[in-house]
């Protein structure tokens, strides 16, 4: 006898054990789906467009921060935006070698991260250097502006002379005195100096014509002033005060014959 069908198994139409084809399969999805009423159908629909508009929100903000955070690791982690260049602007009395030694900003370093106030204050710092600015000029360029101090006059110090500005605030050495400078003499030259201050009060009441007889102007006391001109000739000053007074008097004697006069009062003045 020819064995009958397993008992319990019913046999497939498209002959297979228990698997069935993909295009079996598709045919049971639509079927399926072609069993599902309209108006499900356009419910699930509409479901599933409140499900992506209310994920649109989020999926936007992902990406979003996604691309920020790319953009903040490449600017601030990477040397792709690094410290190529320092400028240097405004710069005589110091070399621009020495501005960037002084600004301390490694090569390559983010420029974004760059401290532009510290950076500034290192440079500020420099003596010849009154203030600095740091600016930063992308992709990868750091400007440093400099304002020097203006010299005002030269003091002798040793065998060589200091140059001070408007404040006393020495910031050049040199082997010889500067042309084009006046000196005031005093033992300790500084801003903090009663000696400093006064000298430089005095040259600052100077008239036009007296400053250009002026060789220099000797503080031994913050009383005892004396400026000294061209062809050995003095003013003593006094103390400080009155400058504008005793600048007008001076001024206007400079015509006589005389080695010494005194506008310490410069309503009686004296002669020798």
């Amino acid at each position: 006898m020819s064995p009958g069908p397993a008992r319990g198994r019913t046999p497939r139409p498209d002959g297979g054990a228990g698997r069935r084809s993909p295009a079996r399969r598709w045919q049971l999805v639509r079927a399926n789906a072609d069993a599902v009423p309209p108006s499900t159908r356009r419910f699930m629909a509409r479901a599933r467009q409140r499900r992506m508009r209310a994920a649109l929100p989020w999926a936007v903000t992902a990406a979003v921060l996604a691309v920020a955070g790319l953009v903040a690791w490449t600017v601030l982690g990477t040397g792709l935006f690094g410290v190529r260049e320092v400028r240097v602007v405004g710069a005589r009395l110091v070399t621009p070698v020495q501005i960037r030694d002084a600004a301390a900003v490694p090569d390559n370093a983010p420029l974004a991260r760059v401290d532009l106030e510290a950076t500034a204050r290192r440079v500020g710092a420099l003596p010849p250097v009154a203030n600095a600015t740091v600016e930063r000029e992308w992709p990868g360029t750091l400007v440093i502006r400099v304002r020097e101090r203006t010299p005002v006059a030269a003091v002798p110090q040793g065998v060589g002379f200091v140059v001070v500005d408007g404040s006393g605030v020495v910031f050049q050495r040199l082997d010889r005195a500067p042309d084009g400078l006046p000196q005031v003499r005093v033992a300790r030259p500084g801003p903090d100096d009663p000696g400093t201050r006064a000298g430089l009060a005095v040259l600052a009441a100077l008239g036009e014509k007296l400053r250009a007889e002026l060789v220099a102007v000797d503080v031994a006391g913050l009383a005892r002033i004396t400026l000294l001109l061209r062809g050995e000739r003095q003013v003593f000053w006094g103390d400080a005060s009155r400058g504008t007074d005793k600048s007008t008097v001076a001024t206007a004697l400079l015509s006589r014959e005389a080695d010494r006069i005194d506008v310490s009062a410069p309503d009686v003045v004296t002669f020798e």
